[in-house]
């Protein structure tokens, strides 16, 4: 997973189980630094952002958590918004992290 986005708050990793494989994110970014009370993670795969769908993300103490299932293997791409429309799209440039699935 890249790294070059711990610091804009964001860190992903796969996880498997029961033939199932997630993309597990963390996101402590600009909306929650905001204050934003919930957040929505916004994805789909490859540059045309195909199957495009949102997952509701869990509020922590240290920010939000959502477990992506993968559908397929490629480049998943990412953006975040919260209940009042804010996004944070990395300055329209998104999110991607490539995965696998197996």
């Amino acid at each position: 997973m890249k790294d070059a986005y711990l610091e804009k708050g964001i860190s992903a990793s796969q996880v498997t189980s029961d033939n199932t494989t997630n993309l597990s994110i963390e996101y402590k970014g600009l909306l929650f630094s905001s204050g934003a009370d919930s957040v929505f993670a916004h994805f789909g795969y490859g540059a045309k952002w195909t199957s495009p769908s949102y997952v509701r993300m869990i509020r922590t103490e240290n920010g939000f958590k959502a477990n992506i299932p993968l559908q397929k293997g490629g480049t998943i791409n990412l953006a975040f918004k919260d209940s009042a429309d804010n996004w944070d799209n990395n300055s329209g440039s998104n999110y991607s992290f490539s995965v696998r699935v197996k």
